[in-house]
């Protein structure tokens, strides 16, 4: 999760909200990294998750990613997760709770009883940095 909060870092110095994610396999080898950058892109699928998924995609030659585990610092959104459902993603480990648009348990509970895969979901690691790290940017934005 400290590299994901790195990679949010990033986002942050390019003005996008920071939100960073990791992907690593089942031996803890780092196999993608990815932070939020919707504004850059000009694309609203550009979020951490689904850049880091993009990269791991590419980086094994297949959009299948099964035994691997997404550490994001914020609580995925509900195309996030989808994605993470159709790459078949192992492990998904989340910093902060996102009241304003997380899937896995604020806004609403991501279906997985009806998906043919599911994820094993671990919430609440390091959350205060994740937490932090977005309330200082939208302190700072509001200036």
């Amino acid at each position: 999760m400290r590299i994901a909060l790195e990679e949010a870092q990033k986002a942050w110095s390019k003005g996008e909200v920071p939100v960073g994610a990791v992907i690593v396999d089942e031996q803890g080898q780092i196999v993608a990294r990815g932070f939020n950058q919707s504004l850059s892109l000009h694309d609203p699928s550009a979020h951490a998750e689904i850049v880091a998924l993009r990269a791991a995609g590419r980086q094994k030659g297949n959009y299948r990613l099964p035994g691997m585990t997404l550490y994001v610092t914020l609580e995925p959104c509900p195309m996030c997760l989808g994605a993470m459902v159709q790459a078949r993603i192992k492990r998904l480990v989340y910093g902060a709770a996102d009241p304003k648009g997380g899937a896995v348990s604020s806004i609403m509970k991501f279906p997985f009883e009806k998906m043919n895969h599911r994820l094993e979901i671990e919430s609440g690691l390091l959350e205060q940095e994740c937490a932090e790290i977005l309330q200082n940017f939208f302190r700072e934005r509001r200036g």
